[in-house]
Parts: C-alpha cells; sequence; structure tokens
C-alpha cells in the first residue's frame, strides 16, 4: 500500500480505550505499516491492555504519557516519534473502533496520489448518531469555514485523518501552542489550511456504540473548543489579507 514518495504509519491516541485497542490494531495487519499507539496516562488496566496488544503485534510501538494531557499531546507525542522513525505520513485513527477501517486503504491511496494534502475524514452517520453531537459539530464546521476563509471543508472534528509529517511539523515549530484536547483536530487542521496545505475530504462511516466510552466532557471541553475559537478568530484577523489571496486563489 506505500508508495515510493509516502512512507505512511498509523497514530492512535489512547485513553480510556484499551479494551477496543486489539480489534483496531488487528485491523490494520494486511496493510503492514508501523502502528505508533500513544498511552495518553492510563490506568493500570488499560496499560495491561495496550502493553498485551504491543506484545502481540511486532509493528506496534508505544509511546506513553505519565499522566492524562489531551489528545493534542498524545498527537504531537506521536508525530515525534513518527519523525523519530522517518516517516512521511502520518495516518491519526481514534482507538475507540467507531470509525470504518475498511477506508484506511482509500485514504492511503489518496495520500499517495496527493502527497502534500492533509486526507480529512468526513463522518456519514448512521442512525447511532445522537442527535446533540451532530449538531453540535456543524456549530465547529461553520466557525472553522469563517476563519480559514475555506468553504471546502466538510469536517473539522473527524479524529480519522492522514497529515503531512512534514507540514505538520512546521506547524508544531512555529505555534508552540496547540489545543491538548478536543480542539485539538479543529486547531491542528486550521493552522495547516493557513500554511496553505492542500485538503482532500473523504466520507468514512462512523458508528457510535451504545456501550461506548466517550472522553468528552461537556463542560472543560466546550469552554477549550470557545477559547480555541476565540483565539483562532484573532488569529485570522492577522491574517486576512494572505487568506483572502488564497480563497480567490481557490475560486480561480
Amino acid at each position: 500500500m506505500e508508495s515510493v514518495q509516502n512512507k505512511i504509519g498509523f497514530v492512535i491516541p489512547v485513553y480510556n480505550h484499551g479494551s477496543t485497542l486489539e480489534s483496531v490494531v488487528s485491523s490494520l495487519e494486511k496493510f503492514n505499516l508501523p502502528v505508533i499507539v500513544v498511552d495518553d496516562g492510563n490506568d493500570e488496566k488499560n496499560q495491561m491492555l495496550i502493553k498485551q496488544v504491543a506484545d502481540s503485534h511486532k509493528e506496534v510501538e508505544v509511546v506513553r504519557l505519565e499522566k492524562n494531557s489531551g489528545k493534542g499531546k498524545a498527537m504531537t507525542a506521536g508525530v515525534l516519534k513518527a519523525i523519530e522513525k522517518g516517516l512521511t505520513h502520518i495516518f491519526q485513527l481514534d482507538a475507540d473502533g467507531q470509525h470504518e477501517i475498511e477506508k484506511c486503504g482509500e485514504f492511503i491511496k489518496l495520500s499517495c496520489e496527493n502527497p502534500k494534502a492533509v486526507i480529512c475524514g468526513f463522518p456519514i452517520y448512521d442512525d447511532t448518531v445522537p442527535l446533540k453531537r451532530k449538531k453540535g459539530r456543524e456549530f465547529s464546521n461553520c466557525w472553522a469555514r469563517v476563519v480559514t476563509l475555506n468553504k471546502n471543508i466538510k469536517d473539522v472534528l473527524c479524529g480519522f485523518r492522514i497529515y503531512p509529517v512534514e507540514s505538520y511539523a512546521r506547524v508544531l515549530k512555529s505555534h508552540s501552542w496547540i489545543n491538548s484536547r478536543m480542539g485539538y483536530d479543529t486547531d491542528i487542521l486550521v493552522h495547516l489550511l493557513w500554511k496553505n496545505v492542500p485538503l482532500v475530504n473523504a466520507g468514512v462511516h462512523v458508528t457510535y456504540p451504545k456501550d461506548g466510552i466517550s472522553n468528552f466532557r461537556m463542560v472543560r471541553d466546550n469552554v477549550h473548543i470557545s477559547f480555541t475559537f476565540a483565539r483562532l478568530c484573532v488569529g485570522m484577523i492577522f491574517r486576512l489579507p494572505y487568506l483572502l489571496y488564497l480563497s480567490v486563489k481557490r475560486k480561480k
């Protein structure tokens, strides 16, 4: 599945989803690609489950954070490990198994065809999706289109993406503060688009199991997301001439 230009690996941040990690990793075996699992300060039970997965899958390497720091910090740790391993692209996956793993091959193909682009998943829901969750994320999508002046954005919260490592590293180098928790997916994508990284959208089916564990905390994470958009709005103002230029260029 790997092209000459792209050296792709999976990065899976894990917090409280040790029980579903084995299923996700087993589904990835057919791609024969490295898998970086980031243990985001899990308890002993989940640590043990993660270790069992790593012990039974030679392609898995675990990066451990001593305390829970959030998805953004976990992804940064995964990216730094990917750089160390010489990977050119990282495929971000959630550990909860909600996304359609069968789509990975299609995303990898798109990345090989568009090596400079971020391949961004947008959710195709079934009837298990909570209505509040579905409506709430459209708020984030609308604001992301505003702060980037980019109408091509379909979704900014889906944790099913392929990033070019070089572009990601440039963002980390020039912006030391990227939202560490639930605002991360929006924050990193906006910064990549601000740097004129191409965007390719692709759909992925999403299922919400009844007994699934959610790491979303209503008050804390909504506050984080609100502050993220406030900061991004300020950033947009300073970049407005350049963003207007990019907007005109896309229309042409």
